[in-house]
């Protein structure tokens, strides 16, 4: 996401807490059954655990892949959905939730069968006919269909399906993209996408990934979009548009596809012509690009004030300028091929993303790096920069702002100091690589520099990271 100077105060989910349910076979019964007969389970939680958003994402259960078709009416602002669901139980399961709120579900089933359906807040919850046993695939597919609204996050800004004057701003960090389909919403859980949107004719519907096909007919145009990398919700897209497209592929082979809106082309123009030797600078300093696609969807939507770094394809709210194209590409490898484990640990994204600003900056002829600290560094102590430690901001109400973005930074650059440059970059570089797909926690980046440079660091992450108010400068 955009560094907040760019943006409002960014984004309070409400507790909600159920009883796990017991469901049961008899002794007996079971005894006669055997192995192959109907297994005890429990319910699934309501939520992945995540302190700031208690309800997010859901326990029990594994997405391995979603396949999303949607048609967007833009002129009424309507969205049809049927999303499919390909599973994989960790526990036995007998009832799991999805995310999902605003929208109306007109029927679910797993593996074909009808299921049991309730809603609860946020949370669809599924009863399916039988319980599903851990290690077992199922598969799930919610029909459903409503006027899609975004959320409003803890600090008060919105995420999710936003509409706009010719369609949608889909951007869903932390929480948005329950408002366009169910989904396991926590950055632990990580899928493949097909994104198969229908829109009217002359509107263009950008999604993650590679567009695999566009055809028109009857008035409307199709386009069908494939994600086949390990994708957090929240960085899937949607976006809905009149736009200008362009195609080309990069000499490493990365094919971009860059979708703007006509108001905003002549400033975007020059700054997206860079996209190319970014992302070779990026891949030269953090390792190979971690995608098969890359580009850009510039939208004219000035009410929402920041730009996300949907997966493969940015998502920027108006034509962006060079450091935040460098930010949102930066992101491909810090936040979306490495996502978080959990949101406290936010600045391993905002903070190496905008540390990647100051080292393009120092090595394109502009500030270093320690220029751009030490302007920070003045700031008094009663700044706001100062506020709460970037390790753990305290809340969801904090994640999105500038201690996050610029401490966090910070961190980096005393790291840099402390280990000298060629570890440092190699620390960079190995962390990319080593969690190239997955996930990652501010421990094992420790571990890791430690590791690398064979130093003691841990009395330097606490300072920067976790400690109250402005660190002495070292």
């Amino acid at each position: 996401m955009t560094p907040p100077c760019r943006q409002p105060a960014r984004r309070r989910t409400a507790v909600l807490r159920r009883e796990a349910v017991l469901a049961t076979v008899p002794v007996a019964v079971a005894a006669l059954l055997g192995a192959t007969g109907p297994a005890a389970g429990t319910a699934g939680a309501a939520g992945a655990g995540d302190p700031y958003f208690p309800l997010s994402g859901n326990g029990g259960y594994h997405v391995r892949h979603y396949d999303l078709t949607l048609r967007y009416h833009s002129d009424a602002r309507e969205l049809d959905g049927k999303a499919v669901l390909a599973a994989r139980a960790t526990q036995n399961l007998s009832r799991f939730d999805l995310d999902l709120t605003g929208l109306e579900v007109t029927g679910v089933t797993v593996d074909g069968l009808p299921a049991a359906l309730r809603r609860h807040g946020q949370e669809l919850v599924v009863t399916p006919r039988h319980t599903l046993r851990a290690g077992r695939d199922f598969r799930v597919t919610v029909a459903y269909h409503g006027t899609p609204k975004p959320v409003t996050d803890p600090d008060g800004s919105a995420d999710g399906w936003i509409p706009t004057d010719d369609g949608a701003f889909v951007a869903g960090e932390p929480q948005g993209a329950m408002t366009w389909f169910p989904a396991n919403s926590h950055p632990r859980d990580k899928s493949s996408y097909d994104i198969t949107i229908t829109v009217p004719q002359g509107r263009t519907a950008v999604a993650n990934g590679v567009l695999l096909g566009q055809r028109t007919a009857h008035g409307n145009t199709t386009f069908h979009w494939r994600e086949t990398q390990p994708m957090a919700a929240y960085l899937a897209t949607a976006t809905v548009g009149t736009f200008k497209v362009e195609q080309y592929t990069t000499h490493d082979g990365i094919h971009v596809y860059n979708a703007v809106d006509p108001r905003e082309a002549s400033r975007a123009a020059p700054v997206l012509k860079k996209l190319p030797s970014v992302l070779e600078w990026e891949s030269t300093l953090f390792g190979p690009y971690p995608f098969r696609s890359a580009g850009a969807i510039v939208d004219h939507a000035p009410d929402v004030g920041y730009a996300l770094e949907t997966q493969t394809r940015p998502l920027y709210d108006s034509a962006p300028d060079t450091d935040t194209l460098v930010h949102e590409t930066a992101h491909q490898w810090f936040g979306d091929s490495v996502s978080l484990t959990a949101w406290k640990d936010i600045w391993l994204n905002e903070g190496f993303a905008t540390y990647a600003e100051w080292l393009y900056d120092e090595q394109h002829g502009g500030d270093s790096a320690q220029e751009s600290f030490d302007a920070l560094y003045a700031h008094p102590a009663s700044d706001h920069l100062w506020d709460f430690p970037p390790g753990d901001p305290g809340g969801g109400e904090n994640i999105f702002d500038t201690p996050v973005y610029a401490r966090g930074a910070m961190t980096l650059h005393e790291l840099r100091k402390a280990v000298g440059d060629r570890d440092f970059f190699r620390i960079l570089r190995a962390w990319a690589t080593e969690h190239r797909g997955g996930h990652g926690t501010t421990d094992q980046f420790v571990r890791l520099a430690e590791q690398i440079s064979g130093k003691r660091l841990d009395g330097l992450f606490h300072t920067w990271l976790f400690t109250q108010g402005k660190p002495k400068n070292t």
